[in-house]
């Protein structure tokens, strides 16, 4: 396994990143305890999870991630140093969190407490925003129609940055977070953040996690762009594109217990024509490779070197390590032409 700074930041950080968000829907604690001792066998120290999880999000499994990797933590203590261990504070929407309330400098060391108490440790090493207060051209509002900037009072939008900074700050200061990140952030949205730290000598920002893959490569360039020229690492998610990209649901399949069998509150809106032909594509490409589906799309993903460290979660341990067999792959030029074809083909195969 390969490291990298996380981007300003002290930390150095595996190039995989284990995801956790199906743990305490799709997986159990012995499922999870399993991941993560195998995850840290393979030189992973990287692991990501938010106070919204498990997924799909409800107010019955709020929370239950992060109780899941307490309950490893509190097992394995002498083990805490060796993660780098990141959580995230829900934005607004969600009825049972805050009362669907945006994320606000009074609620920032409340939410951060409660974090703490689940994962049963005193600090967090990345302490993520998980989405924007305002609209976000991300889980799926990326079309002409789906987000109106027009509508967004950027007054307004700079003095809830600036109050959450200061929230943070606290935090830091408290020793409680570490480092603080954004997740499903826009360039404007990280290049005010770094701006109000600059101004106000705040906690910089150190990364960014956004949806990224061969069917979502929205991020490119300009969101990419910024984060390389400000020293912000860019951290993938649903690099498998919510799992369409193994090719698990081609000719109509739904295999049982998959994460299209549970309905999210985004609807399953990967479940379109040319997705499925995208992905029948790259199946051929990745087969005539000797390598799966899931394989060429995260060697695809991990071999930019704006990417600092891919997000990959799984619900079994066969893809577990199928998955991080891909991070010891390089795909050879003729791969990548054949790639880059298929993805000009279907660049946006889903809206």
């Amino acid at each position: 396994m390969k490291y990298i700074k996380l981007g300003s930041s002290n930390l150095n950080v595996s190039k995989a990143c284990l995801g956790t968000m199906t743990w305490g829907t799709q997986n159990d604690q012995a499922d999870a305890n399993e991941q993560i001792e195998y995850a840290l066998e393979q030189g992973i120290n990287f692991i990501d999870t938010a106070e919204m999880y498990a997924t799909p999000p409800s107010a019955k499994t709020y929370g239950s991630t992060e109780k899941i990797i307490g309950n490893w933590l509190k097992e394995n203590s002498q083990k805490r140093s060796e993660i780098i261990l990141m959580t995230k504070i829900a934005g607004p929407g969600l009825s049972y969190v805050r009362n669907g309330d945006k994320i606000k400098g009074e609620n920032i060391e409340e939410a951060v407490n409660d974090s703490l108490k689940r994962l049963q440790t005193d600090y967090i090493d990345v302490y993520q925003l998980h989405w924007p207060n305002r609209v976000s051209p991300h889980f799926n509002s990326h079309w002409f129609d789906k987000a109106d900037f027009s509508k967004v009072n950027p007054a307004q939008e700079e003095e809830e940055m600036l109050e959450v900074l200061k929230a943070l700050d606290k935090c830091v200061k408290a020793g409680k977070v570490r480092h603080c990140g954004l997740s499903n952030e826009s360039s404007w949205g990280i290049e005010k953040y770094l701006q109000l730290a600059k101004e106000h000598d705040l906690p910089k920002m150190v990364s960014v996690q956004n949806e990224f893959s061969l069917i979502q490569s929205k991020d490119w360039p300009y969101v990419t762009e910024s984060c390389v020229l400000n020293d912000v690492a860019y951290l993938p998610w649903s690099p498998l594109g919510g799992g369409v990209l193994s090719g698990k649901y081609l000719d109509g399949k739904c295999p049982e217990g998959s994460r299209w069998s549970f309905r999210g509150r985004h609807g399953n809106f990967r479940n379109q024509e040319m997705v499925h032909q995208a992905v029948q594509a790259y199946k051929d490409i990745a087969e005539k490779n000797g390598m799966t589906a899931s394989q060429l799309s995260l060697a695809w993903v991990h071999q930019f070197d704006w990417v600092t460290s891919t997000i990959i979660g799984a619900t079994k341990m066969s893809q577990l390590k199928e998955d991080l067999a891909a991070f010891d792959m390089t795909l050879s030029k003729e791969t990548l032409k054949e790639v880059y074809e298929v993805a000009q083909k279907y660049a946006v195969p889903y809206a």
